[in-house]
C-alpha cells in the first residue's frame, strides 16, 4: 500500500507543469517592436546576438503582442500559423513586457524555458488553444538544374547561426549570412519571409556557409536570390500545416 501510495505521489509530482520561480507580465504602453527571448543552457547566440540576450535562466520578452509571445514560446515559423486570433491579439496595441526566471538558471535547458513560457500565457492570459493540421499552398526548396552554389561549413565547432535580420524596412535591401546551416534549417527560416510552409526537397545532407542577399524593391527579389547566389528555388506545391489555433484568451490582470 505505501509503494501504491509512493508511486501515485511520484507520477504526481512528474506531472506537474514546469513554472518559473518568479514571473511578471506589464503591459508596454510604449511598443517599440518585440525583442528577447528565453536564454537556456543549450541556447545559442551568435557574436551580434550575445550582447543582448537575456541572463542565464531567464524569458525577457519586451513590447511583444500576445501573438509574439506565442510564436516564441511555441516556436512557430511565421505569425501566419496563428489561427482563430482576435485583433487585439494579432494586430492591436496591446502589447506586453515579460521578465521571468527560472528556479535554477544553470540547469534550465531553453526547452524547459519555453515550456514555463507557455504555461506562463496559459495562467496570465488565461489562453486555450490545439493544433490543427491542413494542406495548404506552399512551396518545397529544390536544387536548380545546374547543381547548388554551396561551400561547406567551415568548422565543426561552429553552432548553427544567423546574422543578419529579416525584418528589413521596405525598400531597403536585406544581406544574411548563414553559418553551419542545413537546408532543413534554411527552409524553416525562409518560411517567416515567404510567409509560407515550405519543405526541404533538395537531398543535400551537409551543413553549409552562405550569403543570401536581396532586394524586393530594386531586386533582385528573394527567389531570384536563392536561385542565383545558392543554386536553389522554390516550387509550389500543396504542404501539410500545422496551425496553433486560439480558442480563447483573455488580457491579464496587473500583476
Amino acid at each position: 500500500m505505501r509503494a501504491l501510495i509512493l508511486i501515485l505521489a511520484l507520477s504526481s509530482l512528474a506531472a506537474a507543469p514546469l513554472e518559473f520561480e518568479v514571473a511578471s507580465v506589464k503591459p508596454s504602453p510604449e511598443g517599440n517592436g518585440v525583442r528577447g527571448g528565453c536564454h537556456g543552457i543549450d541556447s545559442k547566440y551568435n557574436p551580434d546576438e550575445s550582447g543582448s540576450a537575456p541572463p542565464l535562466g531567464r524569458c525577457v520578452i519586451r513590447d511583444g503582442r500576445l501573438s509574439h509571445l506565442i510564436f516564441i514560446a511555441y516556436r512557430l515559423q511565421f505569425i501566419g500559423m496563428i489561427q482563430g486570433a482576435s485583433d487585439w491579439i494579432i494586430a492591436g496595441t496591446d502589447r506586453y513586457t515579460i521578465e521571468a526566471k527560472a528556479e535554477e538558471p544553470a540547469k534550465t535547458t531553453e526547452a524547459q524555458l519555453l515550456e514555463m513560457l507557455q504555461n506562463l500565457l496559459a495562467e496570465r492570459f488565461k489562453l486555450k488553444s490545439h493544433w490543427q493540421t491542413a494542406e495548404k499552398p506552399g512551396f518545397r526548396l529544390v536544387v536548380v538544374k545546374n547543381g547548388p552554389k554551396l561551400k561547406g561549413a567551415a568548422s565543426e565547432g561552429v553552432a548553427a547561426s544567423v546574422l543578419g535580420s529579416i525584418k528589413v524596412p521596405p525598400g531597403q535591401p536585406a544581406n544574411v549570412t548563414f553559418r553551419k546551416y542545413s537546408m532543413p534549417g534554411l527552409a524553416d527560416w525562409l518560411s517567416n519571409p515567404v510567409q509560407a510552409p515550405i519543405v526541404d526537397r533538395t537531398e543535400l545532407t551537409g551543413e553549409y556557409d552562405f550569403k543570401l542577399s536581396w532586394d524586393e524593391t530594386n531586386g533582385p527579389a528573394l527567389t531570384t536570390a536563392l536561385q542565383q547566389q545558392l543554386g536553389l528555388k522554390l516550387e509550389s506545391q500543396k504542404v501539410p500545416m500545422r496551425y496553433f489555433v486560439i480558442e480563447s484568451a483573455e488580457k491579464p490582470s496587473e500583476n
